[in-house]
């Protein structure tokens, strides 16, 4: 089981404060001392007012700093230029800057990028105005999506976010020796199910979003909604971009995909074969989400934000979301 220690070394120590001020410095950005950190596990991201900036930068901006060893160089580079594109193409997506003819810049050893801050607030997803309006924006990123594929972000299916991720959990040794043969089962007939879905499908795969929950849109009265963050963008069917703004009961989540693929189809045509991908995404996602946990537990700000991770009670817990998430997946699916 994963313990906890008294003096971890972990991949953001030598990131201080003076530090992401110094690596502003070098992209000409110079700040003025006052740094907040915003909300990021993976990442360390902070909102940076500036004494100094260019021509066409305004103060303050937001600074993320990427967590080393994760993504590649090309990786990362990738999702600027997928930003970009959905930038070029109208879609309101918060790109990052260029600064000296760049996207991604190096300091100290670490990678980052700059990019204006954009405010917003988490949309009111039980209204079917914002629902239909989610849907327009999400159709329009997905047809940029569709115009080429990744060559070095990967893709999202049962293998990537299923079995890689049950292997960490047990090369970790995360789960309680109580807990562990009861969630392997239940773990594997998940997957084995999840599995046989994924291989009904023969749809499309295209460029996505990846993560779209609602904390990662933002919405502005007069405005309406625009995407942040696209560093778990991957390729997969389009509906893991749109599952994520589904909760509750069977009803309200059919109503709410209901409205959503309203504003959908306005735009772009939908698959509803793709229909029966949700639970099947749903429930690799919280295999994923446990073996995100794991791998990053040397982080303290983990070890503190997440205190109830590793512990039988979390095991026991996901034995029984497990369960019930077999039983969802060999439900008949939602039909809009």
């Amino acid at each position: 089981m994963l313990g906890m220690t008294d003096h971890p070394t972990h991949a953001y120590e030598a990131l201080t404060p003076d530090v992401m001020l110094d690596a502003l410095a070098s992209t000409g950005l110079m700040g003025d001392g006052r740094l907040m950190a915003l909300s990021s596990y993976e990442n360390r991201v902070v909102q940076c007012h500036l004494d100094e900036a260019p021509d066409g930068v305004e103060s303050p901006v937001v600074a993320k700093f990427y967590r080393p060893n994760r993504w590649s160089d090309e990786a990362i580079e990738e999702e600027h230029a997928f930003a970009w594109e959905l930038a070029d193409a109208d879609v309101p997506m918060v790109a990052p800057l260029r600064l000296n003819d760049q996207t991604m810049h190096r300091f100290n050893g670490f990678r980052f990028s700059v990019s204006p801050r954009k405010g917003g607030r988490r949309p009111e997803l039980d209204d079917w105005e914002v629902l239909e309006w989610i849907g327009r924006l999400m159709a329009r990123l997905h047809n940029v999506g569709a115009a080429r594929p990744f060559a070095h972000r990967p893709a999202l299916n049962p293998m990537t976010f299923g079995h890689a991720s049950k292997q960490a959990l047990l090369d970790l040794q995360a789960l309680p020796l109580d807990v562990e043969s009861p969630w392997v089962a239940a773990c594997d007939r998940a997957l084995e199910v999840a599995e046989a879905a994924w291989h009904h499908f023969d749809g499309a795969l295209i460029r996505l979003h990846g993560d779209c929950h609602p904390g990662n849109i933002l919405w502005t009265p007069t405005h309406g909604p625009h995407f942040v963050d696209l560093d778990d963008a991957r390729t997969g069917p389009a509906i893991q971009d749109l599952w994520m703004l589904l909760s509750g009961e069977r009803l309200q989540q059919t109503q709410a995909l209901s409205a959503v693929l309203d504003g959908y189809e306005q735009l772009r045509p939908f698959d509803r074969r793709e229909l029966a991908l949700i639970e099947p995404l749903r429930t690799l996602r919280m295999i994923h989400y446990s073996a995100w946990l794991a791998r990053r537990w040397d982080d303290p700000a983990f070890q503190a934000n997440f205190p109830w991770f590793g512990t039988a009670d979390y095991w026991h817990g996901q034995v029984g979301l497990i369960n019930d998430q077999i039983e969802s997946m060999e439900k008949a699916p939602l039909q809009v």
